[in-house]
């Protein structure tokens, strides 16, 4: 963001501000009034990171890494395999 776009983002916020304000004169401190404060509070410290990172030096990005896709059948498997194994699922030995 640039400096002017962060500067009108927070003129927001503070209108957004001041128009909770007066919902919590009208309404009271109700559920819904309080999730507002709590967004806008939210954004609020959201654009103040937004502003130091304009301050701080970016990171390089990591290099893409090729992944190697391996193609895993959905043929079913030969019960051979599966024979004498442990049936985690029923909490013991399966005996066949």
């Amino acid at each position: 963001m640039t400096s002017s776009e962060i500067v009108e983002l927070r003129r927001a916020l503070g209108q957004l501000r001041h128009c909770v304000g007066s919902l919590r004169t009208r309404y009271g401190d109700i559920a819904a009034v309080q999730r507002l404060a709590n967004d806008v509070e939210r954004m609020d410290i959201d654009a103040i990171e937004l502003m130091e990172l304009d301050s701080t030096p970016r990171p390089r990005e990591a290099p893409r890494v090729e992944r190697e896709v391996v193609v895993v059948p959905d043929t079913p498997y030969d019960p051979k395999l599966w024979h004498d194994a442990d049936d985690e699922g029923l909490g013991g030995y399966r005996h066949t």
